[in-house]
């Protein structure tokens, strides 16, 4: 029989595996048949438009790619250190943190193979909104924000916590 934390490490790595695939196969589709800096219109709404990231989140630091990525490299690691070392790691924990590590590794992939992160979700007609994302920050986001919620609603109780009350 496998262990409960066998488990939970075993969904972690297929997420991210699963998420880096898909993100990377619709990089490569992006790259092949919409050229740079050209779009193509889904509905008024939504446009794909092919752009490279050469820095970072929202476009900060231009030609400052290899430092984000050595930056989540770490962290990418940090985060399957905790998953494999801690002892207090909920489910939901390995399945956020599958979305948020498969999401950066496709961003850190991108920045391997073509020195850039392919950007391409252009959503128009939103005040204040003129930037273009990824699938992989789509996952990223899918990830962090269910486990802020769910961190926040429902913390790890003490195992001393009768303790504090006295």
């Amino acid at each position: 029989l496998i262990s409960k934390k066998s488990h939970y490490i075993c969904l972690y790595i297929a997420i991210v595996l699963f998420v880096l695939l898909i993100c990377q196969l619709i990089g490569i589709w992006v790259n092949d048949n919409i050229a740079q800096n050209s779009s193509l219109k889904i509905n008024n709404f939504l446009y794909l438009t092919h752009i490279r990231n050469f820095g970072g989140i929202f476009g900060l630091a231009q030609n400052m790619g290899w430092l984000f990525a050595l930056i989540g490299f770490g962290l990418l690691i940090g985060v399957s250190i905790y998953l494999w070392i801690g002892k207090d790691a909920r489910r939901y924990e390995y399945i956020c943190f599958g979305l948020i590590v498969g999401g950066g590794a496709s961003n850190i992939l991108d920045r391997i193979i073509y020195g850039s992160v392919i950007d391409f979700i252009d959503i128009q007609h939103i005040p204040y909104w003129n930037y273009i994302f990824n699938t992989a920050d789509v996952m990223i986001h899918l990830g962090i924000w269910p486990m802020l919620i769910l961190a926040s609603t429902h913390p790890i109780e003490s195992k001393n916590s009768e303790n504090l009350n006295d």
